[in-house]
Parts: structure tokens; C-alpha cells; sequence
């Protein structure tokens, strides 16, 4: 089976970055303003070209370079020092390994996005989307995924371990956090009533990323067998029926089912499974994705009524709330899961986000401008920052 690994693993990786680059694009890109959609666009490819440099360099090899310690890879595989295209990482290419992972590093930067649009200055998201990557992603990547202190062997003793499948705790809960703490920081958006300018552009990002959103579960298996399959299914179950919960308690409280509301319902039973996905069969998948189509809404509403953080595209709400739900789910359904590492893992990880997300927003904020000026503002990134403009009409 090494080599269906290898094929499977290297369609996964491209089926990853198709989440990025153009799915969460135009997935974020339809939701703002006209003016604006170019700056999102450039955003998201910006960094997932800093990203992909960056994991080469040092970002890998912190997540995943096997040193002794608990607490990070160490720099053992700086440069992807001692990898060639022998060297295996299970029965795959460890070079593949690096690959695929490093398309994980990619989209969590990306995800928090959404949380700044319309409002931040381009150099800074470059500035804090390297640092956070490096400082607050890869760190959490080894601990549950790299053999470090949340895994089994580390802080909860050697049979227990965190069980996250495909990222609710590493790419979820951490992006989600930390979109809400730089939305805090930030400050609101001057002008929060226009609609989004493009719902089918967003319909099309979702349709990329339930389809890119195989390969990150699927994947995330590291072998073409059953579990792969099995993975796959729950995600794409989980994903329906949050679509419908959603539109459906959308349709009870407003009196009417949108196509963003629909579709973002897709993305809250995606998040939500991600986790679980390895662990549950497709009914379980059927629950999670159920439940989280009505949670995830309650949690826009939660974010700007109640906290009133300008959190602009609900990265939080969906992904943060979406990717915790779905750990602490996993201790429901799985038999061999401890509720004692799924919610100290939830409460590791927010503290660690949240503080470290925050030191980085303070310390960029010493030598770079974070918002874009008022003026800038009101007129649209997409000229402002881009010197470019989507179309002939702004609205």
C-alpha cells in the first residue's frame, strides 16, 4: 500500500492548498464590500506564499523535527536538513509529509483573515501572519501532532494523549481564538451595514472547500485504506447537515433561508467534524453536524451582540466554537478518549493562543501601523493598499 499512500496523500496536499488558494479567497472575497475584495484576495495569496517560504525555513521542523524536547520539534529539520527522497515518514515521503502539512500552515494563518478585513494594513497582516505561524501555530502542531506535551507520553501520562484527528484544537481553536483577540485590538469597522457585495462569489469558495475539505480529513489519515473512506464520509455528512440546521433556524428566527446562511452552515459542520473525523462513523458525523449548524449561528450572534467584537467574518463563531465542539465530542462518541485531555487540551491551547496572539499584536504594533487610515478606509484597500481595482463599479 505505500505506493496508494504516496498517490493519495500527494491529491490530499493539492486538495489542501485548493482551500486556500482559491476557496477560503473567495469564500472571504464575496463577503466584503466591493472596494475591498481585491485586498482580501492578495491577503489570503500573500500568505500562503510567506507561509509555504517560512515552513522550509524553521516552521517545520519546530512542529515536526522530533528533538527531545515536550514543547517543541526542535531545529533538527531546518531546511528540511536530513530529508531526501528516501527518507520516509510512515509509508510515505517525509517530504511529502512536509508537504501536506505544510498546506496546514498555510490555510491556519488564512483563516484569520476574515477576522481583519476591510481595516488592516497589508504589511502588518504579512508581519503578524509569519509570526503567529511560527510562534503560536507550530508549537501546538508538535504538541498534539508531533509527539509533544498534549500527545500520548506527555502531560497526561503514557496512554493518554489529545485526540484531534485533522485540526479542531490546531487549526480551529487556534485560528478562531486568535482572529478574536486581533478583531479586539483592531477596533470595529466605521461602516458595518453593507451587505456582502458577491454571495455566489462565497458560494463558490464553499463549494472549493467542502470539496478541498476531503483531502484535510481524508488526508489527514496518512494511508489510502478504509479509515481514509471513513473519514471522508463523516466529513461530507457532517457538512450537509449543518447546511440544513443552519438554514433552517435561519428561516425560524428571520423568514427567510439565505445562500451565505446556508453556506456557512457547510463551513460550521466542516470545522466541527474536523476533529472527530477519524473517530466517528457517519451518523455520529450526522449529530455533530446537526448540532453545530444551529451552535455555530448562536455563536455569530454571541460574538457581535453580546461581546460585540467586530470579528468581521465570524471566524470565531464558526471555526473556533466549531473546532472546540467538535473535540469535546469526540469524548461523547469515542470510547478510548478522556474528557480529561479533550478539555484540558481546549483550555491549553486557548490560553496559549490567546496570550500569544496577543504579544504579537503588541509587538508588531510597536514598529508597524496596524489599521489602514480612515481615509484608506472609507475609499477601499483595494486602491489604497493594491493600486488595483475588481471592478469597474465599487458599491
Amino acid at each position: 500500500m505505500v505506493g496508494a499512500d504516496t498517490a493519495w496523500i500527494i491529491v490530499a496536499t493539492a486538495l489542501v492548498l485548493l482551500m486556500t488558494l482559491p476557496g477560503l479567497a473567495l469564500f472571504y472575497g464575496g463577503l466584503v464590500r466591493a472596494r475591498n475584495v481585491l485586498s482580501v484576495f492578495t491577503q489570503c495569496y500573500a500568505i500562503a506564499c510567506l507561509m509555504s517560504v517560512l515552513w522550509l525555513i524553521v516552521g517545520y521542523s519546530i512542529a515536526f523535527g522530533g528533538g527531545d524536547s515536550m514543547f517543541w520539534g526542535g531545529l533538527g529539520r531546518v531546511f528540511l536538513s536530513g530529508v531526501n527522497t528516501e527518507t520516509l515518514s510512515g509509508t510515505i515521503p517525509e517530504v511529502l509529509f512536509f508537504a501536506f502539512q505544510m498546506t496546514f500552515a498555510v490555510i491556519t494563518p488564512a483563516l484569520i483573515v476574515g477576522a481583519y478585513v476591510e481595516r488592516i494594513n497589508f504589511g502588518f497582516v504579512l508581519a503578524f501572519s509569519g509570526a503567529w505561524m511560527l510562534l503560536c501555530y507550530a508549537p501546538i502542531a508538535n504538541w498534539i501532532w508531533g509527539g509533544g506535551m498534549l500527545a500520548a507520553g506527555g502531560i497526561y501520562g503514557p496512554d493518554i494523549g489529545t485526540f484531534d484527528f485533522a485540526g479542531g484544537l490546531v487549526v480551529h481553536e487556534s485560528a478562531g481564538l486568535a482572529a478574536l483577540v486581533i478583531a479586539y485590538f483592531l477596533g470595529p469597522r466605521k461602516d458595518k451595514t453593507k451587505p456582502p457585495h458577491g454571495p455566489g462569489m462565497v458560494m463558490m469558495g464553499a463549494a472549493f472547500l467542502w470539496v478541498g475539505w476531503f483531502g484535510f480529513n481524508g488526508g489527514s489519515q496518512l494511508a489510502a485504506d478504509g479509515g481514509a473512506a471513513m473519514a471522508l464520509t463523516a466529513t461530507h455528512i457532517s457538512a450537509a447537515a449543518a447546511s440544513l440546521t443552519w438554514v433552517l433556524y435561519e428561516r425560524i428566527k428571520y423568514g427567510k433561508a439565505s445562500l451565505v446562511g446556508l453556506v456557512t452552515g457547510t463551513i460550521a459542520g466542516l470545522a466541527s467534524i474536523t476533529p472527530a473525523s477519524g473517530f466517528v462513523n457517519p451518523v455520529e458525523a450526522l449529530i455533530i453536524g446537526a448540532v453545530a449548524g444551529i451552535l455555530c449561528q448562536e455563536g455569530v450572534r454571541f460574538v457581535k451582540n453580546i461581546v460585540r467584537i467586530d470579528d468581521t467574518l465570524d471566524v470565531f463563531a464558526v471555526h473556533g466554537i466549531g473546532g472546540i465542539f467538535g473535540t469535546i465530542m469526540i469524548a461523547v462518541f469515542v470510547p478510548e478518549a478522556s474528557w480529561i485531555a479533550q478539555v484540558g487540551s481546549v483550555l491549553i491551547v486557548g490560553v496559549f493562543t490567546i496570550v500569544v496572539t496577543t504579544i504579537i499584536v503588541k509587538a508588531l504594533g510597536l514598529v508597524l501601523p496596524m489599521r489602514a487610515s480612515a481615509e484608506d478606509e472609507v475609499s477601499g484597500l483595494d486602491m489604497a493598499a493594491h493600486g488595483e481595482r475588481a471592478y469597474e463599479f465599487n458599491s
